[in-house]
């Protein structure tokens, strides 16, 4: 493809233009409605408050520590003095699709020359279910990662090998301290592009196999920070759930997964009807450096069990990627007419609107319902002892979240208050909840309720938390979108707010014994 002309889809102004169109849902809502989101602006508070206000330091362990999902964590020391910690991280996040679309494409015109129509249909995966899921130092570490495979492309296209090493040697330890598996996914993408640059250099395929693992070695260097994360005493957490293929088959399913299913699955099957035409299509094919990549980014998919290190849907998160590379891996061969590349274009540019108007929509709507919930928290006094309540429908998931499953931590990051929603597992995160008095309730998943008991969840019924949660340990209890509840449940508590589907209790406090006994006797006296 590098003889012919370009067409507007391969201009830079085109990438740009898409870049800045992958920005769109998330100029409205304050908070990116992510569903994690909330609850890592909570531990953001913790660590930029340095002791400021000591009762913080008695709710919550925060240490810092060299492990490999730091990227947001770290980001924000500079930029939140400058921005503001909210502001700061809603522009980071908001890069992270556009740092997603410009990878994707910048990959296709190094793998291609030019970049094919093809790779339109693979930009919607800039907002797929784990960055929805808000895994955000995860999908910051891939669009990172995309970009700098690119890089790896270039320099090798251009050799200058020395040049990458120097390069590769520090942005891969910079890229694990984002998070770990960015590293991981670039070292198989760098990996199976170098077993094809060395085998079509004339190198048998096991020759080619060796040469490749030691062109890779300017990315080794992580193994080291690895070991040294995971041997630690502070570690906890179990790798489990392996080959779950009910599991497996539904992330495929549910990569675009946001509000309306129906949408969302129909534009997976659109992706998935581009590489099938891939297959049949004689005037198209897949390149084999970048289907290689595809090929062993499944291979771990299907071998990364659910649980890693305590760290839940592992496997989901790569699957997206999976296709992404596979979309953009697709290119014409000679004789495609430029009236049918343009129809694919045109067809990619309508599919890829499509995506970013229905997720703008919902974003809003999302944005809507933060707006009207987060009323709440000007009726609670800075440093209160808040234990929250969130509301779950059904046992079984349901395709849309509410996105309000975290949003009680931001009554940590705005009022400095005690929220029972942090994560508390060292060695994952560098925060953990050692309020005592909380006991059962002093972090996830205990704000999560139903109306029944689910087996093999640990979520409460709502009739169990209100009944058996320490009231001496709080001061409020905020309830958000409960099931149905009996009255008597929150005697003892005044309602100081509410709408049509939060409320917020503050818990009444009996007066000492002496006090009680004192309080008619100074009246009497009053009379007198």
């Amino acid at each position: 493809m590098e003889g012919q002309q370009l067409h507007w889809w391969q201009t830079r102004w085109f990438v740009v233009a898409m870049a800045l169109a992958a920005i769109v849902p998330l100029l409205r809502p304050e908070i990116p409605p992510l569903v994690d989101l909330p609850g890592h602006l909570g531990r953001y508070r913790v660590q930029l408050d340095n002791g400021a206000h000591p009762w913080l330091a008695d709710w919550y362990d925060f240490r810092w520590s060299l492990i490999g999902n730091l990227g947001i964590d770290l980001l924000i020391v500079p930029l939140a003095p400058v921005f503001g910690l909210e502001m700061a991280v809603k522009l980071i996040v908001m890069a992270i699709p556009a740092l997603t679309v410009t990878g994707l494409l910048w990959i296709a015109r190094e793998v291609h020359g030019r970049i094919p129509a093809t790779a339109l249909f693979a930009l919607p995966l800039a907002y797929s279910y784990p960055f929805q899921f808000g895994f955000i130092n995860f999908v910051l570490s891939m669009a990172v990662a995309l970009n700098l495979f690119a890089l790896w492309l270039r320099l090798g296209r251009l050799r200058r090998f020395g040049l990458r090493a120097a390069l590769f040697v520090p942005g891969s330890c910079l890229l694990w301290l984002c998070h770990t598996f960015g590293w991981g996914v670039l070292g198989v993408l760098a990996f199976s592009a170098e077993m094809i640059r060395q085998h079509d250099a004339g190198e048998r395929w096991f020759k080619a196999w060796i040469r490749a693992g030691l062109g890779c070695l300017p990315l080794a260097l992580p193994i080291l920070m690895m070991i040294f994360w995971r041997s630690g005493d502070h570690v906890t957490g179990q790798t489990t759930d392996w080959f779950d293929w009910r599991a497996k088959i539904n992330w495929v399913s549910m990569m675009l997964r946001d509000r309306w299913m129906a949408f969302d699955i129909a534009s997976v099957t659109v992706m998935f009807m581009i590489l099938f035409k891939g297959v049949r299509d004689y005037r198209i094919e897949y390149s084999r450096n970048l289907i290689l990549s595809a090929l062993f980014l499944l291979a771990v998919f299907v071998l990364l069990p659910r649980i890693v290190f305590g760290s839940a849907y592992a496997d989901m998160r790569l699957a997206p990627y999976v296709v992404a590379i596979a979309l953009i891996a697709l290119r014409p061969k000679r004789g495609l007419s430029f009236r049918g590349a343009a129809t694919f274009a045109a067809l990619g540019l309508v599919f890829v609107s499509a995506r970013l108007i229905g997720t703008t929509i919902s974003y809003w709507m999302y944005a809507d319902s933060y707006d009207r919930t987060l009323v709440a928290l000007n009726h609670v006094p800075v440093g209160a002892r808040l234990v929250s309540f969130v509301g779950r429908e059904r046992c079984a998931d349901e395709w849309a979240y509410s996105r309000l499953e975290h949003v009680p931590a931001l009554a940590l990051e705005r009022r400095l208050a005690y929220t029972n929603d942090q994560w508390s597992m060292a060695g994952a995160q560098l925060l953990t909840a050692r309020y005592r008095p909380a006991q059962r309730f002093a972090h996830d998943p205990s704000e999560i309720v139903t109306g029944l008991r689910c087996r093999g969840e640990w979520w409460r019924p709502i009739s169990m938390a209100l009944e058996t949660f320490p009231r001496d340990a709080f001061d409020y209890v905020w309830l958000i979108r409960p099931p149905r509840y009996d009255p008597a449940l929150v005697e003892g508590m005044t309602p100081i707010w509410r709408n049509d589907h939060s409320t917020l209790f503050r818990i009444d406090r009996k007066p000492p014994r002496g006090e009680a006994e004192l309080a008619p006797m100074k009246s009497i006296g009053g009379t007198g």
